[in-house]
């Protein structure tokens, strides 16, 4: 028997009127397919984030063990002038340990690029938290109209198929490493 994937969805956008809602809420319907797969949603507005990075804090504590519970990630992020939001990046800088070790997949979505400048800028700060990035993504140009308020989405073919792929090597990724970061903690191997 297969054991589950505990795959963390994460929100890449906390503005006001956000489409990522709705994205989001079409990633999951579509992943509730997927019997092997544990779902949480992490939305940073759902924890009282402090504004600034300080020393402990409950919220980060709370927001690390959500992460450190996770097997997989994706995250689910809007383009913002040719990169990923700063609340996202904030979000990212808070913690370093959960990451490690652990694949991490995307939708994004924008103008005419989809988002994929904001996915290539996440790659290199998610090497710096020593995951791995899966290659396929989810992309969605010019998405505004396509989704509804529950998260159904126009024309669904494609990114269905996409996401598909997507999971295949997410999954693939997260039964590689898991057995890993448990024979033999990541943080143990520079120590």
């Amino acid at each position: 028997m297969t054991e589950p994937t505990r795959l963390a969805i994460l929100y890449g956008s906390t503005r006001k009127g956000r489409l990522c809602d709705r994205v989001v809420k079409w990633v999951a319907r579509e992943l509730a397919h997927y019997p092997l797969i544990e779902l949480d949603i992490i939305d940073p507005l759902e924890f009282d984030l402090p504004v600034h990075h300080e020393g402990e804090h409950p919220a980060v504590h709370a927001l690390a063990a959500r992460l450190s519970e996770a097997d997989a990630f994706i995250i689910v992020t809007p383009e913002y002038n040719h990169s990923f939001p700063a609340a996202l990046k904030f979000v990212l800088d808070l913690v370093n340990e959960p990451w490690h070790g652990k694949p991490v997949a995307f939708v994004s979505y924008g103008g005419i690029s989809g988002g994929l400048r904001a996915v290539e800028h996440l790659r290199v700060v998610l090497a710096e938290l020593h995951t791995v990035t899966v290659r396929d993504t989810v992309s969605f140009a010019n998405p505004w109209g396509r989704f509804g308020e529950d998260g159904t989405l126009d024309n669904p073919i494609e990114a269905r198929q996409a996401l598909v792929r997507m999971i295949a090597r997410l999954h693939w990724w997260s039964a590689a490493l898991k057995p890993a970061r448990l024979s033999r903690p990541y943080r143990s191997i520079a120590a």
